[in-house]
């Protein structure tokens, strides 16, 4: 399955909440979800019934594309998920919130997951001093993420970092703005991971 290029706005409308995939654009009034809280569509305004089923798929929908990964990605990860020992929902999200993009995007290094995956790939990031342009690479606790010298007057993230070190990150992440670079202090626990669906339902959805 392709990778969806639309306006992301209308996936928002579409799974009706804040997907936040528009970066700061989102924190606004210009976002979509305040100016048109329904779903796309000449039919968008119709109250519709939701099965179980439904239900479930709005869920693993959602969190999809609150990650931005294909359909094949998004399962990979889940199937990695399910064979850890412990809560297969917990593992899941931490799976999805220790990849590379994730990390850059959560340290306010990108102003959204898309352009991250971006950054990512044009290899403008180092990870303990390597260069590593894969941005699906899970991260483990200790790992430092940086930019690249050669890439540190680059505009966009001179931007992203100016911002960033006005930004709160999660607990489990530590930024330096000077520096321009951020560690994963420990591997983030439920409490730590801010997604706007319930992961049971994906983990129902993938057991049916």
């Amino acid at each position: 399955m392709s990778r969806y290029t639309g306006p992301v706005c209308r996936l928002c409308r579409a799974e009706g909440t804040k997907l936040f995939l528009k970066g700061d654009r989102c924190y606004t009034e210009r976002c979509a979800m305040a100016k048109r809280n329904s779903k796309p569509g000449q039919h968008g305004t119709r109250r519709t019934k939701t099965s179980e089923y439904g239900l479930r798929l709005r869920e693993k929908q959602k969190l999809r594309r609150f990650y931005g990964l294909n359909e094949s990605q998004f399962a990979q990860i889940y199937e990695k998920a399910a064979a850890m020992p412990g809560q297969t929902g917990h593992d899941f999200l931490q799976l999805l919130e220790r990849r590379l993009d994730n990390v850059v995007y959560r340290l306010g290094l990108a102003v959204s997951r898309r352009q991250a995956r971006e950054l990512v790939r044009h290899g403008h990031f180092l990870v303990n001093g390597r260069k590593l342009d894969i941005p699906s690479a899970v991260l483990r606790a200790g790992d430092v993420v940086s930019v690249r010298e050669k890439s540190r007057d680059v505009a966009v993230l001179k931007g992203n970092a100016e911002v960033a070190a006005s930004r709160a990150v999660p607990a489990w992440l530590e930024i330096n703005g000077e520096a321009m670079s951020g560690r994963v202090v420990t591997l983030p626990v439920r409490e730590q991971i801010e997604v706007p669906v319930n992961e049971q339902l994906v983990v129902e959805f993938y057991a049916r």
